[in-house]
């Protein structure tokens, strides 16, 4: 058994912090989990999967996140603890439900953790999804460190059974990627089974009624929460300055009042619960400094409670002066970095810290610079090859086309490694939505040809409700579906194409070409690696009307790799090999861009870098002069 669940306590292991979260989750008996996958938090649901084959609990990856939550919630209803996890773009997939799921309430204990992305660091946004705790009146707890995370998140499903509605867990890519020793605890028998009472229904009606009860709820969770460890103060009874801060971006704070060597004149106060914000605790440290410093990821959340608060708390705490995202010491948007909180506190303590000076002592650590980096596809992607072919068909065309898109391995179509095809990266599914807009334009003048994209994994997710509307209102569009057998980008999770669940069950696969034929749209199947072929597909579909779906079909080039790799052995014909005299200076390095071919300066030709190439035989294609060559792999 893995010793991670491991049914007994007492060890401390190395946990990165979803882990911890989902350690936590055992811990407190969760039997039934649910997500979609995304950065930074798919390792939740990864690790809950894998217990799922040794310990009597379920996991699933659901089609989205939505679906997800309205999965865990019948658990609920059911009497069971269940957990649901997502990233931020998730919550706004299923804020529809939650905000009807908040007025109904719940049966066993039910907890969300939202990972947020500060920075965007793998998100097409950076969004602070603790808005919608407030949006639909239920509690917000906020980990540090792994340890708190394992232990917040058993105390979230105490709580979410004591006042019986959802419970939000918010972690961010820092905490959630951290690791450190966590102390483990026990997992508790199964011994509860799922039962509906059909005396005790579910639902918002009546409304006011309902939304009066979940602020009672909130009322009776600050109480709760206040008889909790997960407040701490650290620092002096008067201080020169109380800082407040939630999450891991109280850590920042910390390390940076300790470096000043400010831990006598400063205070330090971290909040676990950040909405509803724990009033009682607030009221008694606010009157211990006249100056706040608020410290948190991403929005002044708790910086505009907290105002709000001294305003109504004026004559008991006095009035204050604020410094945060509000007063401009915070910057209005990006990840905090100890050395942020560093230079505002030391140009407040007229301390000389910059960070500069920081970053240029790290800096003369390295024995030599780093090389420079660009996003980039994996050698042997074929997403590589489908851009390839959009270029040369647009080109072909003539017609100022373009390419509307979303968010996935294939969002990297805006820069050069994608021939910088891709015009628009919203959510998921969004390019074709748009597209279905485009295809409606034409009475207006607009006669520019669309090609959107997709993902196999966000065809299911998002992509096929706009694929449905633009059939029922015959709009024309071309959807190319890139269907690379596996959620790429978040970790090659399965989803309903690949006929595995999150659990290793086999299963039928949804078939994407089936589904389209059933929606009486025309539909093409086609090999990205022949790019020739694929650019006169698609050159031929833009010139047709209606709704058109090209699905090109190839492996991710890392799964492939793990099934028994590429046929190809590649090699460069340096007598046949032009360098820049080829036409275009270099076409296959400068233009086609794979990390498996180099310039090789000293001789002035390309060559394939033997480390990196996968044998995949893509660029053999693509150059004119036919220099690159490839070469059948004996047979093992």
């Amino acid at each position: 058994m893995n010793e991670l669940f491991e049914i007994k306590g007492g060890d401390e292991r190395l946990l990165q912090g979803n882990e911890a979260i989902a350690r936590g989750a055992l811990e407190a008996g969760v039997r039934f989990c649910a997500g979609y996958p995304g950065n930074p938090s798919s390792e939740i649901l990864e690790t809950l999967a894998e217990a799922a084959k040794e310990l009597p609990i379920y996991a699933e990856w659901s089609i989205n996140e939505k679906v997800a939550l309205e999965a865990a919630a019948a658990a609920s209803f059911a009497g069971l603890r269940a957990i649901v996890s997502m990233k931020q773009n998730g919550v706004n997939v299923v804020s529809d439900f939650l905000t009807n799921l908040t007025l109904s309430g719940t049966g066993g204990g039910l907890v969300l953790v939202t990972c947020d992305d500060p920075g965007g660091i793998s998100s097409t946004n950076e969004e602070d999804a603790r808005l919608f705790a407030k949006l639909s009146d239920v509690p917000l707890l906020e980990p540090a460190t792994p340890q708190e995370a394992l232990e917040m998140t058993k105390w979230a499903f105490e709580l979410s059974e004591r006042i019986k509605n959802i419970v939000i867990l918010r972690s961010v890519s820092r905490l959630s990627h951290t690791r450190a020793n966590v102390l483990l605890g026990s997992i508790p028998p199964y011994e509860n089974r799922a039962f509906f009472d059909t005396k005790s229904p579910f639902h918002t009606f009546p409304v006011l009624t309902k939304h009066l009860g979940r602020h009672r709820k909130l009322d009776e969770a600050m109480a709760h929460y206040e008889g909790s460890s997960f407040s701490r103060y650290d620092g002096p009874e008067r201080a020169e300055m109380l800082v407040i801060s939630s999450g891991s971006s109280w850590n920042y704070a910390a390390e940076a009042v300790e470096i000043l060597g400010l831990t006598e004149r400063i205070g330090v106060l971290k909040l676990g619960m950040t909405w509803p914000l724990p009033v009682n605790i607030l009221r008694r440290y606010l009157k211990y400094s006249e100056r706040i410093f608020f410290v948190e990821e991403l929005d002044p959340f708790v910086e505009e409670g907290v105002k709000a608060l001294c305003a109504e708390l004026a004559s008991e705490v006095g009035i204050k002066e604020f410094y945060g995202r509000s007063s401009g010491h915070i910057p209005i948007c990006g990840e905090l970095s100890p050395s942020v909180i560093l230079g505002v506190l030391g140009d407040i303590f007229s301390i000389s810290w910059r960070a500069e000076e920081y970053r240029a002592r790290m800096k003369s650590l390295l024995p030599q610079p780093s090389p420079p980096r660009e996003f980039g596809f994996c050698p042997g992607c074929p997403h590589r090859g489908t851009y390839y072919a959009i270029k040369e068909a647009l080109a072909w065309d003539g017609r100022n086309g373009f390419v509307s898109g979303d968010i996935g391995c294939y969002s990297m179509g805006i820069w050069p490694t994608g021939f910088s095809q891709v015009k628009s990266v919203h959510a998921m599914g969004s390019g074709v939505g748009l597209a279905s807009g485009y295809g409606k334009l034409g009475q207006f003048g607009f006669d520019q040809p669309v090609i959107t994209v997709c993902g196999d994994s966000t065809f299911f997710h998002a992509a096929i409700t706009a694929l449905i509307n633009a059939r029922f209102n015959n709009s024309d569009i071309l959807l190319l579906v890139l269907d690379n057998s596996a959620t790429a980008m978040t970790g090659f999770q399965p989803h309903p194409g690949t006929g595995s669940t999150a659990m290793g069950e086999k299963v039928e696969p949804v078939d994407i070409e089936t589904v389209c034929r059933s929606l009486g749209v025309g539909v093409e199947v086609g090999d990205p690696y022949d790019m020739e072929h694929t650019a006169e597909t698609i050159y031929r579909l833009m010139q047709e009307a209606g709704q058109r779906v090209l699905i090109l079909k190839r492996k991710c080039a890392l799964v492939q790799g793990r099934q028994g790799g590429f046929p190809y052995t590649m090699r460069v014909d340096q007598q046949k090999c032009l360098g820049e005299d080829c036409g275009c200076g270099r076409y296959c390095t400068r233009i086609f861009r794979c990390p498996g071919l180099i310039w090789d300066s000293s001789v002035k030709k390309a060559r394939i870098d033997e480390v990196i190439c996968v044998g995949c035989g893509i660029c053999a294609s693509a150059c004119p002069s036919e220099a690159i060559i490839r070469q059948q792999k004996a047979p093992n």
